[in-house]
């Protein structure tokens, strides 16, 4: 039977490489998928992994009508048996509830990749029509560490490499160091609530450092 299945975890946790992995494994097999993301940090209708795969893809804006897509590939003679949908955390309600009619009414396998909470700790609308919908919901088993070695279990943002906890749900930035204005990465719970990264941990290193110098 077709399944709604919503792979979940932090950023760093391979969600995209699996995304990737899983259209390769199920079109290697003869299965026919579409393949989608949103905002996508290597641009419009592209998946990236981290790990340095990307591919294709179409880009499900706000006005992607997921049942529409699938039912006019069959117009077209392409009949569709699984989506893969990255980034499904910035996918509406409406969207992810599209989602599921495809696997309950056509038996289409839908295989959504995200996370669930945003930089502020609040869950992402898709995700959580994701966590209410789906037939099964797996946590990915790569761990993401925060620089203190701890298991990462949130996203923070930064602008100018400053910590925020408030501002737009949305906003595409890029986790290299090189980013210029704003910036994503993962902390455990201690260290998101004390609002400390790992450029704000250096910095208290060395202030305290600087003192011990002074003693």
């Amino acid at each position: 039977m077709a399944e709604l299945v919503f792979f979940s975890g932090t950023m760093d946790s391979g969600k995209s490489t699996l995304a990737l992995q899983t259209d390769y494994n199920y079109a290697a097999r003869g299965r026919t998928g579409l393949v989608f993301t949103r905002h996508d940090r290597a641009g419009a209708a592209r998946i990236s992994s981290r790990l340095g795969l990307e591919t294709d893809a179409r880009e499900a804006d706000a006005a992607t009508d997921f049942w529409e897509l699938v039912a006019e590939e069959g117009r077209q003679g392409r009949p569709v048996d699984y989506l893969v949908c990255d980034e499904a955390q910035f996918y509406s309600p409406e969207q992810i509830e599209q989602l599921a009619r495809l696997v309950d009414e056509v038996e289409i396998d839908v295989f959504a990749f995200g996370i669930t909470t945003d930089f502020r700790t609040k869950l992402f609308p898709g995700s959580a029509r994701l966590l209410e919908l789906a037939d099964r919901i797996e946590v990915l088993q790569v761990p993401a560490l925060c620089w203190c070695g701890r298991p990462a279990t949130h996203q923070a943002r930064t602008v100018d490499g400053v910590m925020v906890v408030e501002g737009e749900q949305v906003v595409v930035g890029d986790t290299a160091a090189s980013a210029a204005v704003v910036a994503y990465e993962v902390l455990c719970r201690r260290h998101h609530m004390r609002r400390m990264t790992a450029s704000s941990a250096r910095q208290h290193a060395t202030t305290d450092e600087a003192r011990l110098d002074l003693v």
